[in-house]
């Protein structure tokens, strides 16, 4: 991996957890953090789908260590990223990033986080308690990450990323 993409990668995790620290809303029992869904997006478009995974977990591992992320982070931001980035990858339509953000974290992450969050967080809920607010915040992220990628394209820096890395 070269330097270039990974100083782009620091930079999308640097706006990610950022962004999550200041940019929330509440999404029924839980709270919207739609940056990171834009971040995977945008990350998907410009550098691939292994790129967005490690981005997603950096910023979920920072978010957990300072405290302003639980641990679905992990699952959600994960599996949203990689879809995300296959589906562009294999169509090159940035609406398909979006979708597969939204089906990877919104429904996929959702559903396993119920197993998750029981073993690793002792908690006993549904996947009701979790489809909710994961399809909010990822749904709202997803449409943010796909407008701020078509923008960049047309204004050429998304092709100039690509060129950088």
């Amino acid at each position: 991996m070269n330097t270039r993409k990974m100083v782009i990668m620091t930079m999308f995790v640097a706006i990610a957890v950022a962004g999550s620290t200041f940019v929330s809303f509440p999404a029924g029992i839980a709270r919207a953090y739609p940056i990171q869904h834009a971040v995977n997006v945008v990350a998907a478009i410009m550098l691939g789908p292994i790129p967005a995974v490690i981005i997603a977990f950096l910023t979920g591992l920072i978010r957990v260590l300072t405290g302003t992320g639980s641990l679905l982070a992990f699952p959600g931001g994960m599996i949203g990223a990689f879809l995300a980035g296959v589906l562009y990858r294999q169509y090159g339509k940035a609406w398909l990033a979006a979708t597969g953000e939204i089906i990877g974290t919104g429904i996929i992450a959702s559903l396993l986080a119920v197993p998750y969050a029981k073993i690793l967080m002792g908690t006993t809920v549904t996947a009701f308690f979790f489809v909710p607010p994961f399809i909010i915040s990822s749904v709202s992220g997803a449409l943010l990450g796909v407008m701020l990628a078509v923008r960049l394209e047309r204004n050429r820096v998304g092709v100039k990323i690509r060129e950088m890395v």
